[in-house]
């Protein structure tokens, strides 16, 4: 059995030999008396109030059954009431397990859950899409049927189970259906997704709107509550209300800092591409264990703040009614003297680290020409191997893939 409080403090002072956020366990570790955590794919908060059992958040489809195992093998007590922390279907699956003990749960949620599970439903291909890219796994299909919350709320709400007072409370952050939940008596936070161990998700280039300077907000009210323990929606607890301070913070201070940058250079009337080779992180926040951009990218949160303001126009003329992208590739490949050129070209630069420009131009050339595919696969595999984050390395590969794929395709022909 995995220690996670061993982990936890490996990940807080930076350890190489640390496991990597993709490592879980789905063991539970009792974090405090009659508080257990199951690090999963999603985590799984555990509180045991008298008889029955309070869920923040249940965990995913397809690690329920561990999930359930896991809290079974601790305690027989039934399941009184569920908290969505979101409603991204990593966090909400779990709950069918418990309920097919025969004993219906109440599951509670902020009031903009129900209509995220509506629009999931309406666009599962979609998503399904996005998904297989995002985490180059093929065959995922994207959940049309939900277990939709009985009890939504506003901004805040109080719950009382077996005598204990649970207090939830809304933010916009990675999502518009945020909650996190304070335990007071226990000095327990549930952070949901508003930590992950990881750059804040505040920018994903393939789905809809995140909330930086909302999501800052919530963490400076966080860390002001004194809390001894942090349960976060992804990676591992930290204890101790001095760590809990800082690392809220820090978030804060790097979703302020990309937030306010960024409005800056619109006041200005800066266009997306200026702004976007413009703004920087702090770069001692990037430092932290916390706060690696290991999942989501910096750049992707300027482009989401930019998208909040400012609209999908990013300022230049050419972009507002344009040309087809594949016209225009024929265009630049015949004045430079053919697609071969462009992916030579594109080679080259590549090979010299400048991995930006050789993406337009291997791009511009599988474009103009199918025959140049394999610069294609080359640069975009070149592309994944030097990001960080999964997001980037995830549509990198994703457009390697395509391209070998027309490459199969153009040879069965």
């Amino acid at each position: 059995m995995v220690d996670v409080l061993e982990v936890a403090e490996r990940m807080w002072r930076g350890d190489a030999a640390a496991p990597a956020l993709t490592t879980v366990s789905n063991d539970l570790t009792e974090v405090a008396d009659g508080t257990a955590f199951v690090w999963s794919l999603a985590n799984v908060s555990v509180f045991r109030t008298g008889d029955q059992l309070v869920l923040v958040d249940t965990g995913s489809e397809f690690m329920g059954g561990n999930i359930h195992e896991a809290v079974r093998s601790w305690t027989p007590e039934p399941v009184h009431t569920a908290v969505y922390s979101h409603g991204h279907i990593d966090h909400v699956f779990g709950i069918l397990r418990f309920e097919g003990e025969g004993r219906p749960a109440r599951v509670v949620a902020h009031e903009n859950v129900p209509p995220r599970f509506d629009r999931y439903a309406m666009t599962a291909d979609y998503n399904s899409i996005v998904n297989i890219r995002q985490f180059s796994l093929p065959g995922i299909r994207w959940p049309t049927e939900y277990r939709y919350p009985d009890e939504t709320y506003r901004d805040a709400l109080t719950l009382e189970v077996g005598g204990e007072v649970f207090e939830l409370h809304h933010a916009k952050g990675e999502t518009d259906d945020a909650t996190w939940t304070w335990v007071p008596a226990r000095r327990v936070l549930c952070t949901g997704d508003l930590f992950i161990w990881a750059s804040p998700n505040a920018g994903n280039p393939q789905k809809v709107q995140r909330y930086p300077i909302e999501w800052a907000r919530a963490a400076r009210q966080m860390a002001e509550l004194g809390a001894d323990v942090l349960l976060p929606g992804h990676g591992v607890p930290i204890v101790g209300s001095g760590r809990i301070r800082e690392a809220l913070s820090d978030v804060a201070e790097l979703l302020e800092s990309l937030h306010d940058q960024t409005v800056a250079l619109m006041n200005e009337g800066a266009t997306l591409d200026t702004i976007l080779h413009t703004v920087k992180s702090p770069p001692h926040l990037l430092e932290r264990p916390y706060l690696r951009p290991t999942y989501d990218d910096p750049e992707f949160v300027v482009r989401n703040v930019w998208r909040l303001y400012g609209g999908w126009w990013d300022g230049d003329p050419a972009s507002l009614k344009p040309a087809p992208t594949r016209d225009l590739a024929r265009e630049l490949a015949a004045l430079a003297g053919g697609p071969h050129v462009l992916a030579e070209r594109a080679e080259k630069l590549a090979t010299q680290g400048d991995l930006r420009l050789a993406g337009h131009l291997a791009e511009l050339a599988a474009l103009a020409s199918p025959e140049e595919h394999p610069t294609r696969v080359k640069v975009n595999e070149l592309r994944a191997a030097n990001e960080t984050s999964v997001m980037a390395k995830g549509i990198f590969n994703g457009a390697a893939r395509e391209s070998r794929d027309a490459m199969q395709k153009g040879e069965s022909q």
